[in-house]
């Protein structure tokens, strides 16, 4: 027979079997499941994804440090809970639970996989509303002994559950990182600035995928607790960062629905945008690099898992910065889109491009008109002439969320610097404010921290205005290779003048003045 006719009579439609075999993972598995490429914000997102789903209004990333060092990452929530048979399923490697049609979760190893990308030890303490306190810790090391997860002490689980009595008073979740690899790499006295850069990425990153939930109001925090002292060092609010977030379109009649219709899936709703040239809001400029926030802006379930791209459609160009389109992925997507496990990214075939090609609008525009119209805007935008402002370091710790958004929306920021802080420090009686120039900060006298809030104990970020003034003041003295005579002198006068300021603010409240 010759080769061509053993080829036609051996190939099959299905090919046949004569038996089976159930073949467990190896424990070298563990090196996989650690190395799934999570970046540090989107396993953090993939945990509260899991607190969302449990119904949790209320969730709080919790930093805890032991003076210079980072210890601990915890994620807590006020959800449903787990008691000790749901722990061992949330535990199992490779155990898939039923998802239902809204459920952000999909493949069943976001827990393990975005955890343990992180952290050699993953311990989830838990309660429901009928069950009391349990804890299940999963480690590298039990993995690679046979899968082995340790059950968590009973009095300890129940001591952290009331820990964080606060936030789960009837149930509620623990997510705990111990030996987390980022933060035993920090090199000593580097601790203040990683957790600044930390922060400020999680800020955004939440505030960016998890925009629609925030905007209908799950409350979710980032804070910093140092252990040896029991107190809270810094504590923001995230607020949602819509990429659509404009006041006023950049052209009429846009926001536009544009239909394509998709080999296999039907017809897909596109949601064009066109942002207003120029904008400095902070769901345009915050979101990332500009240039790559142009494109597709996939959702599953509310939750953003692509921010941007064109998916093989075109190439990132930089007359597109301005076109931004929102899709909402089919309950029923079929083979034609792919969500990456890491809710990063969307894969989709020829028939999704395809269909785009040739969708239209109501008004029978295409989608090609919608890119030509966002590059008129674009153009015409860039030939209009704009006052230049001066680039600033951004602020960062001890300044009011708000404040560093608003930062951001009027000023261009300098690349590659270290954001500003400011702290309530010891100092002299003699002055107000003294600069730490080598470590981006600004420090202000404790003495006087009550004199700006009325006698109460401030928060991180206390004294808004009074910081924010210092920081408009104050924020290019950083950043220097030569300290300049005059440029000292000058901080020497702006001391001795708001020294005197506040002793006045002192006499008149010890006179009852208003």
């Amino acid at each position: 027979m010759s080769s061509s006719a053993s080829l036609r009579a051996s190939w099959q439609y299905e090919v046949p079997t004569s038996g089976s075999a159930h073949l467990p993972p190896d424990a070298g598995y563990a090196k996989a499941l650690t190395n799934q490429g999570y970046s540090f914000e989107a396993a953090v997102a993939d945990l509260i994804d899991n607190s969302i789903d449990a119904g949790a209004d209320s969730v709080v990333v919790h930093f805890l440090r032991d003076s210079d060092r980072i210890v601990s990452l915890l994620v807590l929530d006020n959800g449903r809970g787990m008691d000790a048979s749901g722990l061992d399923q949330a535990m199992t490697v490779g155990h898939r639970r039923e998802y239902g049609d809204d459920a952000l979760g999909m493949y069943g190893t976001g827990l393990k996989a975005a955890s343990l990308s992180h952290a050699k030890s993953l311990t989830v303490i838990s309660r429901t509303r009928r069950s009391a306190p349990a804890g299940r810790k999963l480690t590298a090391e039990g993995i690679e002994d046979g899968f082995r997860c340790d059950t968590v002490d009973q009095s300890f689980a129940q001591e952290q559950i009331d820990v964080y009595d606060g936030l789960i008073e009837w149930q509620g979740t623990i997510v705990r990182w111990d030996r987390v690899r980022a933060f035993e790499t920090i090199a000593p006295g580097q601790s203040e600035q990683f957790l600044s850069k930390a922060i400020s990425q999680l800020e955004q990153h939440l505030g960016l995928y998890l925009h629609r939930f925030l905007s209908r109001g799950i409350k979710l925090d980032i804070a910093v607790w140092d252990v040896s002292t029991g107190e809270e060092t810094d504590h923001i609010s995230v607020d949602a960062l819509d990429p659509f977030g404009y006041k006023l379109s950049g052209k009429a009649g846009y926001p536009k629905k544009i239909l394509a219709q998709v080999e296999g899936v039907g017809q897909v709703a596109l949601e064009a945008h066109i942002w207003p040239a120029k904008s400095n809001l902070a769901g345009f400029r915050q979101v990332g690099p500009v240039q790559q926030r142009q494109g597709f802006y996939f959702y599953r379930n509310d939750r953003l898992v692509q921010a941007g791209g064109w998916n093989n459609l075109r190439a990132i160009e930089g007359h597109l910065v301005l076109a931004r389109v929102a899709v909402d992925l089919p309950a029923v997507s079929g083979s034609v889109f792919s969500l990456t496990v890491k809710k990063d990214g969307v894969e989709v075939t020829p028939a999704f491009t395809v269909g785009v090609d040739e969708a239209r609008g109501s008004d029978g525009k295409s989608f090609h008109t919608f890119l030509a119209d966002a590059e008129a805007v674009y153009r015409e935008g860039a030939s209009r002439s704009a006052v230049e402002r001066q680039a600033v370091t951004e602020p960062g710790k001890g300044f009011d969320p708000m404040v560093k958004r608003a930062v951001r929306e009027e000023l261009p920021l300098k690349p590659g610097e270290d954001p500003i802080r400011i702290d309530w420090v010891t100092l002299p009686e003699s002055k107000f404010f003294d600069l730490d120039r080598e470590g981006n900060g600004i420090l202000l006298n404790k003495e006087f921290r009550d004199d700006f809030n009325d006698g109460r104990r401030g928060g991180a970020n206390d004294a808004p205005v009074t910081k924010t003034l210092l920081y408009l003041l104050l924020q290019d003295c950083f950043g220097l290779g030569r300290w300049e005579r005059k440029r000292a002198d000058r901080i020497d006068y702006w001391n001795a003048i708001l020294l005197a300021s506040v002793h006045a603010q002192r006499e008149r409240r010890s006179r009852n003045i208003p």
